[in-house]
């Protein structure tokens, strides 16, 4: 049986997963209408895929392997290593919003490694679709990113991924798939039959099994692997040398996996019994075997300290609440996590290095979920010295909003150390092309939907690490710290919600030092949320009036991250999500500040 193996790229929301799914329930790989790729919760709930996912079907007779790949910036490391395993890419793009930045990022990766993509052009059935203009959008990017002309002369296929329709001219009649799928087993090449050649695997992702341990998933490049057998893991350098058992065998089938005794070149496979093997290794069974070239993995781009819960709340909601359990949780997530970086030796503060806001909200998402309790410290980029300059991280920003909202958009951005690349404008809405430090763009996604009334789309890519660009004018706003313990009272915010935005619900639970709200003016403010109306014998006009609170802003660990201020942490259990002073005491906070003077 003839192997092909693909996998799909795609900016955020484009329909990768949705139709991964129909391919999957029109050739009867999957029985249930509802299972899809996406399998875990969070996933679910956000809509966005955050790992990389193996599937397989069988049509005509080949089996296609597919690799649903995230499509956010801040998982780009899954996809590159993806594509080091796969043979073409099917490069999906929204026949609205065209090109963003994450489908130049996917392309130009492929494009380096010599890939020729399959292009689909999605959600053509949309009221606002520009199909003719996003396919030659597209052609410009080919041009713009240097194809060649055998990559230039790219298969287009339209389709509805929901509906589970594609086709090859846009005039055809189409009740399934079946255009693309034939388009698949004519322009992709089968996976190579080298079975007679000694074993090399390469795996590209990694996985973890409380029975089995660490499991590797990689392509077999040339010939066959056995369970139980011996083989040698060798490094990119091949200096280091490992022997290891392969203990269990799986292949993909469906959205499963499937057991098996063996397997050839040209598969997709996961194999158990190398507690110690990593991405890009090359795993053969003749110790003299050259390994395969090295797979690069992106650097982290921010760091922030976690450490445990002691604020008088805390060990309320969380069973695990110890340095040693936090520890232990994020050995565990580094098994599988290679974005992710720790480092361990500051004691009971632990250092984590992430790819951005999202990449690390989401652990602290999977960590309250499990149990846990912590605090972590703002978020900062990494800036580095490269021969004797400093240099940080910076970003492309492509931002789509409202011809009246582009002018605000532009002045925050620009005060942010922004730079305007690019100004274009279709009928009522306007493409901004920004170059901006990450630093810039630290916690104004939430200025961002404010500004454009929750309609603008803003989508960014890292484009490397350029020379620091000295101070940045962030949000003015000052914290409203709580100096009292106790329970928040309606009367108490209807009176704050003057002076900012508040963020709890009356009748939450408040300590000195928490951070009840935001202040409009600059300065922080002590305030006493649990304050009661005080009650007389006289009657005056006024005094019944009827309390009227709006609605809080309540926080969610990326909101969190967003808005805190260097000397605040943001705690996360499993129910709640708060922010407070490292100090809790205004003398301990006076004290603090006199030292950093001094």
């Amino acid at each position: 049986m003839e192997i092909r193996n693909i996998a799909i790229i795609a900016h955020v929301d484009h329909g990768k997963t949705t139709l991964t799914d129909a391919l999957m329930r029109q050739t009867g790989m999957v029985k249930d209408e509802k299972a899809s790729m996406d399998s875990n919760a969070l996933e679910q709930e956000r809509g966005i895929t955050i790992y990389s996912k193996n599937c397989s079907l069988y049509y005509k007779d080949t089996k296609i392997n597919i690799v649903d790949t995230p499509g956010h910036a801040d998982f780009g490391s899954e996809v590159e290593r993806v594509l080091r395993s796969i043979d073409t890419v099917l490069l999906l793009v929204d026949a609205q919003e065209g090109p963003m930045p994450q489908t130049r990022f996917v392309l130009k990766k492929s494009l380096e490694l010599g890939l020729k993509p399959i292009v689909i052009i999605n959600k053509i059935d949309k009221p606002a679709a520009r199909i003719n203009e996003v396919h030659d959008e597209i052609l410009e990017l080919f041009l713009e990113l240097g194809a060649s002309e055998k990559q230039i002369d790219f298969k287009t296929v339209y389709a509805i991924g929901r509906q589970g329709i594609a086709k090859i001219n846009l005039a055809d009649e189409s009740k399934d798939l079946n255009p693309l799928l034939d388009l698949i087993l004519t322009e992709v090449p089968p996976a190579g039959k080298t079975t007679s050649l000694p074993l090399r695997m390469q795996p590209f992702n990694l996985a973890y099994d409380n029975f089995l341990g660490r499991l590797a998933i990689g392509r077999i490049y040339d010939g066959t692997i056995k369970q139980g057998s011996t083989v040698f893991l060798k490094k990119p350098t091949g200096d280091e040398i490992e022997t290891g058992k392969i203990t269990k065998l799986f292949t993909f089938e469906g959205i499963t996996r499937k057991e098996v005794s063996e397997a050839g070149a040209g598969d997709i496979v996961m194999v158990a019994g190398l507690p110690t093997v990593y991405i890009g290794e090359t795993i053969t069974d003749l110790e003299t075997v050259p390994p395969l070239p090295a797979i690069a993995v992106d650097e982290p781009t921010i760091s922030l300290n976690f450490l445990v819960n002691d604020s008088p709340l805390a060990g309320r909601e969380g069973k695990l609440v110890t340095t040693r359990q936090i520890r232990a949780r994020l050995e565990k997530e580094l098994e599988v996590n290679v974005g992710l970086k720790v480092d361990f030796s500051g004691g009971d503060i632990y250092k984590v290095y992430g790819r951005g806001e999202l990449h690390v909200s989401i652990l602290l998402e999977y960590m309250r979920r499990e149990g846990f309790e912590l605090q972590v410290s703002q978020p900062q980029v990494i800036i580095k010295e490269v021969d004797g300059k400093k240099v940080e991280p910076f970003e492309e920003a492509i931002v789509d909003v409202r011809t009246e909202n582009a002018s605000s958009v532009i002045q925050k951005l620009s005060r942010r150390k922004g730079i305007l690349m690019e100004h274009k404008e279709h009928e009522n809405i306007a493409r901004l092309t920004f170059e901006i430090p990450t630093r810039g763009l630290l916690g104004y996604r939430g200025e961002f939907v404010i500004d454009t009334k929750g309609e603008g789309l803003l989508s960014s890519r890292f484009i490397g690490f350029k020379p620091y660009v000295g101070l940045i004018e962030k949000h003015s706003f000052g914290s409203m710290i709580s100096m009292e313990t106790g329970t928040a009272l309606a009367y108490s915010i209807w009176n704050l919600q003057e002076r900012g935005t508040i963020y709890i619900d009356p009748a939450s639970p408040v300590y000195e030092g928490m951070i009840i709200g935001n202040v409009t003016k600059g300065e922080d403010m002590d305030v006493n949320p649990t304050k009661n109306k005080q009650l007389t014998n006289v009657r005056m006009s006024g005094n019944d009036d009827a309390i009227l609170i709006i609605p809080p802003l309540l926080l969610t660990i990326e909101r969190g991250l967003e808005i805190m201020q260097g000397d605040e942490y943001l705690e996360i259990t499993p129910k709640s999500v708060r922010l407070r002073k490292q100090h809790l005491t205004r003398a301990d906070r006076a004290r603090a500040l006199r030292k950093e003077d001094k």
